[in-house]
């Protein structure tokens, strides 16, 4: 008990040194903006932005050129998803990421000569239209439709890649090969293709989430 006021002036000085002492509080690097175009610091050899920006940017083009699907005498209806677009590729990536951007793209620069259904939106649109004709909301404003409206055309499409790697350097590289196609949803003919393939090489790849 005696030796208990001293302890405490040991604790306090103690406490009142560690506050004058200066934390290293040093940010790290400040976050910056980069064009989704363009190849950022942080590279591997899987798909990445540039990539899916590039090869949606051909596609569209491309699909534009058809005149199956642009330049048709009625529009034709067009299903644009993920649904039937495959990943057996060493990527890891969200298939969405990529036919999302084209479909938007699309349906920006089709500018009426496709109409686009949303497959992917067909429960919400089931679920508006049973409310309706039970009368638990009204019509709307729009006109009641017989039914939802069916597609004429769908993306199918596959992403492979083929992947080496040397056991000396450590060097990877990987072939990545996307294949877009669209499918005529009564005969099953492929009215369009296109193909976008590259390549990359880096000595440790990267982590992709």
């Amino acid at each position: 008990m005696r030796r208990l006021p001293s302890v405490l002036a040991v604790l306090a000085s103690g406490l009142a040194l560690a506050a004058c002492q200066k934390v290293d509080n040093t940010a790290g690097a400040p976050t910056v903006y980069i064009d989704p175009g363009s190849s950022g610091p942080v590279k591997g050899v899987g798909i990445e932005s540039q990539d899916i920006v590039g090869m949606t940017d051909q596609m569209l083009r491309d699909m534009l050129s058809q005149p199956r699907l642009a330049n048709a005498a009625t529009p034709p209806n067009v299903i644009i998803d993920a649904e039937y677009f495959y990943n057996e590729s060493s990527s890891r990536l969200n298939k969405n990421s990529i036919t999302d951007r084209l479909r938007v793209g699309l349906n920006r620069a089709a500018g009426g000569r496709m109409q686009f259904v949303g497959r992917h939106y067909a429960d919400m649109v089931a679920k508006e239209r049973d409310l309706k004709r039970q009368g638990t909301v009204d019509r709307a404003t729009l006109p009641a439709a017989k039914a939802q409206k069916g597609g004429d055309f769908r993306l199918g499409g596959r992403i492979t890649s083929l992947d080496s790697r040397d056991p000396k350097t450590g060097m990877m590289q990987r072939y990545n090969q996307i294949i877009f196609e669209m499918v005529d949803l009564e005969s099953s003919e492929i009215v369009w293709s296109g193909i976008y393939e590259f390549a990359k090489a880096a000595q440790d790849d990267i982590i992709y989430r």
